[in-house]
């Protein structure tokens, strides 16, 4: 057997190696349930470390796992795959080669990183007492998500604690937010028909007019927020989708709205419903119009555990120092790790990918989103501290 080598200096030999990976799914994205070029590549470039055994447990996810030298707890490290249907607008040379579908989010990343935690813990299974097991999973951005698919094929069973991490527009490079608590909301959908009736735009007195009605609707929507919900509990409600009408000159019959509703809060997020279709009802019955409704619950919202926060905040400190640690600030975006925190006590982390003086500052879910490619060496280093930590025999 090799002699022993350093965490940093193996590394230190991978971070090209990450780089390229994730260059090449940036330019092979594939949208949500759909990832089977990009799960057959990473199940094959796995087939390349060695000691591992790899399973399909969807179509198109893959999950790994490595046992240790000697018995001990599970860990589990989650890296989503999916891209967006976005049409990249960005200059570098590996842009997107599937027309329409783009990573705006930074999952190529994600598995970049994983992929990189693997080849290194796979050279240090002397070093483990317990199992780590590789998740790298499908639809994320799109629910009702992979995880769920993943908890109900069996990936969670018998893992003591969760890991997963994000490359995060709004932190700087270099810096890494670990939170216990609330970190990320339940992101709900609503749908919305406001139906009138139509005519001549010249004549409005013969019309019930729905493009009015769910201006009127829409604007007093915000009094939900604004005077219904205790002001320090967090919540969002945006309207994002409006279609109605064909020209200028007709008032259309109905028109279709869509939107989000955003909490963490359980009891809030139960009331929102009521909230939403009491002032639907009252502003349609105002005005004559009807109306239809329909609330769709989405993932829960993502609530880290203070033990695998812990293990994080240590392994932050190990792998880049007591500078790079900082504390994450909770989003009302939504993240589909919740539901393998349902199975175990797991924890989701931010990695800092933001670069003012490169200008890399363009949000996620962006045409022109990118990233500083050294964060992807920072969440490698993470989630290979994380795992000689929780892993190392006195925890056997």
């Amino acid at each position: 057997m090799a002699a022993p080598v350093s965490q940093s200096e193996t590394v230190e030999t991978v971070r090209e190696e990450v780089i390229g990976w994730r260059r090449y799914l940036h330019q092979h994205p594939e949208r949500s349930f759909h990832e089977e070029r990009t799960s057959q590549w990473i199940a094959d470039t796995l087939a390349g470390f060695s000691g591992l055994e790899i399973t399909r447990p969807t179509p198109t996810s893959v999950l790994a796992r490595l046992k240790g030298a000697s018995p001990g707890p599970v860990l589990a490290i989650r890296a989503d795959i999916d891209a967006l249907p976005i049409e990249e607008r960005n200059t570098h040379s590996y842009i997107s080669r599937n027309p329409g579908t783009m990573h705006a989010c930074g999952h190529d990343g994600h598995t970049a990183m994983l992929l990189g935690a693997v080849k290194v813990l796979v050279g240090r299974r002397d070093s483990l007492a317990g199992e780590v097991r590789f998740i790298f999973q499908h639809a994320e951005e799109l629910h009702p998500g992979g995880a769920e698919e993943l908890v109900k094929a069996g990936v969670m069973d018998g893992v003591d604690i969760v890991i997963g991490a994000h490359l995060w527009l709004p932190l700087e490079v270099g810096k890494v937010g670990v939170k216990a608590g609330e970190l990320m909301a339940a992101p709900d959908k609503i749908c919305i028909t406001i139906t009138g009736s139509g005519g001549h735009a010249a004549l409005p007195h013969q019309t019930v007019d729905p493009i009015a009605v769910s201006a009127q609707f829409i604007t007093n929507l915000q009094h939900v927020v604004a005077r219904n919900v205790d002001p320090l509990q967090p919540s969002v409600i945006s309207i994002t989708r409006i279609a109605g009408g064909t020209t200028h000159n007709v008032i259309p019959g109905s028109v279709e709205m869509e939107g989000t509703v955003r909490t963490f809060d359980e009891n809030l997020r139960t009331e929102m419903p009521r909230h939403i279709e009491r002032i639907l009802a009252g502003i349609t019955s105002a005005h004559g119009a009807s109306y239809t409704f329909s609330y769709e619950r989405g993932y829960r919202p993502v609530v880290n555990d203070e033990r695998a926060a812990a293990l994080l905040r240590r392994a932050v400190v190990h792998a880049l120092g007591e500078e790079a640690l900082t504390e994450a600030i909770p989003c009302m975006g939504g993240e589909d790790f919740s539901a393998y925190q349902q199975r175990a006590p797991g924890a989701f982390f931010f990695v800092g990918a933001r670069c003012e003086a490169r200008g890399i500052v363009q949000p996620h879910h962006h045409e022109c989103f990118d990233i500083d490619e050294r964060a992807l060496d920072y969440g490698t280093r993470i989630f290979v501290a994380a795992a000689l930590d929780f892993l190392a025999p006195s925890h056997g």
